[in-house]
């Protein structure tokens, strides 16, 4: 069975201090381009600034329909990952590939318009997905219905509070039928009840067909969940395989509490 998502050698460096912006206009590439030779000229060897890689020489194949956690600690590039195979930010070695259509959620509000509605903004990330408006329509009740948000339809979403963000935001995600899920650590912030309707969407999603990556702390929906599991430490792949194993070998390189 081909993969879905196949990643080889994939390494992200970032500039610290420095944003990563979208690809400026001829303009502007112009000026940049002006403004850093002068600013070279005037530097000399001194204007090397420092840098981090937050993903260094990750490779990986995921297959169809298969779950897969991701875990580690806070900085060790999992969202970096997640990030790339969502073409929201370029790696800087190496490649991702995905074949199908991508569902995201990345981040409350990821995807959507802050002046649209709620009901634009499900058609409007039905139509990224490739689908046509008679496919859209067909999963909008259900949509609706999953993120409870029946009376804001006509709101604009900047109008939402985050837990309205989330929810519609999951509801599109997963409804709209893509090839592939990926799921950062956002669903920590829902109610107890929403985040096990979420892990049953995922569950039925992968019976599907869908492939689900996702980016967990919560390590008991990693073992009910998945498949296989990832740890990123020091934006490398440390270890992957079965759940519990990596789970566990993750767990006992944590600092022992009220250790010295």
């Amino acid at each position: 069975m081909n993969p879905v998502i196949r990643v080889n050698n994939l390494g992200k460096q970032f500039i610290l201090g420095e944003r990563e912006r979208v690809a400026p206009t001829l303009r502007e590439a112009l000026k940049n381009s002006l403004k850093s030779k002068a600013q070279t000229l005037i530097r000399g060897n001194h204007s090397r600034r420092a840098t981090v890689w937050a993903l260094r020489d990750v490779s990986f194949e995921v297959r169809p329909g298969e779950v897969v956690g991701i875990v580690g600690g806070n900085g060790a590039g999992k969202s970096t990952l997640l990030r790339i195979l969502a073409r929201i930010t370029r790696p800087t070695t190496g490649r991702a590939d995905l074949y199908g259509q991508t569902g995201t959620l990345l981040g409350v509000g990821t995807g959507f318009h802050p002046d649209l509605t709620g009901r634009e903004n499900i058609y409007l990330n039905g139509a990224i997905l490739g689908m046509n408006r008679a496919e859209i329509t067909r999963k909008f009740d259900e949509i609706v219905a999953f993120a409870e948000v029946e009376d804001f339809l006509d709101t604009p979403a900047k109008r939402y509070s985050s837990g309205m963000y989330l929810r519609l935001g999951f509801a599109i995600a997963a409804h709209l039928e893509p090839d592939i899920l990926l799921l950062d650590e956002v669903l920590t912030i829902a109610d107890a009840a929403f985040q096990q309707r979420c892990l049953q969407k995922v569950k039925a999603a992968s019976r599907e067909g869908t492939t689900v990556l996702f980016v967990s702390h919560n390590l008991d929906s990693v073992r009910a969940l998945c498949d296989r599991a990832f740890q990123i430490q020091a934006g490398r792949l440390q270890a992957e395989g079965k759940p519990e194993t990596v789970i566990n070998n993750y767990l006992k390189g944590l600092p022992k509490a009220g250790g010295d």
